[in-house]
């Protein structure tokens, strides 16, 4: 489980995170050879309800920033606790980041460990803010840490959102990739996408790879980092 309430936070944000029963699970992100971890990425597991029916009832009550610090602070902490010394791939909402007193915290309690060893996953809902981007990219690049964006190919995050975010990873989501070694209309598109993201010095990552075929396929592609139940679940 984890606990909020040794850190120096503001009081109306530790009632908040109080009441959360959460813990997080890590799912690695493998190089091509698909044993050499790359990072791993901490998903949050609500004890009482699902991860997206907690989203819900915190955009209903317009309060998704408790889940911003909560995921933060509390994948750290678990990552901390597993002792990764690899990369940690930690989610966050396109709308909000930590506040500079927050941010302040943050720093001081996990700057050392995560210094030119993170990825803040911007992930695409509820809707995307240029300024708060603008402030998340700012403060992850001055710790020398990556920016990447979820669900490529599958909802707002697209070519037009890759080039207003210029992150240095982006996502294909599984929608894009499922079947794609028999699916000939798969393959142009993600040999295009694939292509244009390498143009632009952007590391590409197939998302929910099931299948061994699918890997072989995407490896054979170019494609240079892999996630999904083929070679490892969540943990």
């Amino acid at each position: 489980m984890i606990y909020y309430d040794h850190l120096p936070l503001d009081k109306e944000i530790l009632d908040a995170l109080g009441e959360l029963s959460i813990n997080y699970v890590f799912q690695p992100i493998f190089r091509p050879d698909g044993k050499t971890v790359f990072a791993w990425e901490a998903l949050m597991r609500p004890t009482e309800m699902t991860v997206m029916e907690l989203i819900n009832q915190y955009m209903e009550a317009d309060n998704l920033h408790v889940l911003e610090v909560a995921t933060l602070f509390g994948a750290m902490q678990a990552y901390t606790l597993r002792g990764y010394t690899e990369r940690v791939s930690v989610n966050s909402f396109p709308n909000d980041c930590l506040r500079p007193d927050e941010a302040e915290v943050f720093w001081e309690y996990y700057g050392d460990s995560i210094r030119g060893n993170m990825i803040i996953e911007n992930l695409e809902y509820p809707y995307f803010s240029y300024e708060v981007w603008k402030e998340k990219s700012r403060s992850v690049k001055s710790m020398n840490n990556l920016l990447a964006a979820d669900d490529f190919g599958s909802g707002i995050n697209d070519m037009e959102r890759v080039d207003i975010m210029q992150p240095d990873i982006v996502k294909l989501d599984r929608e894009l990739l499922s079947g794609i070694d028999h699916d000939p209309e798969k393959q142009n598109q993600v040999k295009r996408f694939v292509f244009e993201l390498h143009s632009k010095n952007i590391l590409v990552v197939a998302e929910g790879v099931e299948q061994k075929e699918e890997f072989d396929y995407l490896v054979g592609l170019g494609v240079d980092l892999f996630q999904g139940f083929y070679l490892a679940k969540p943990a």
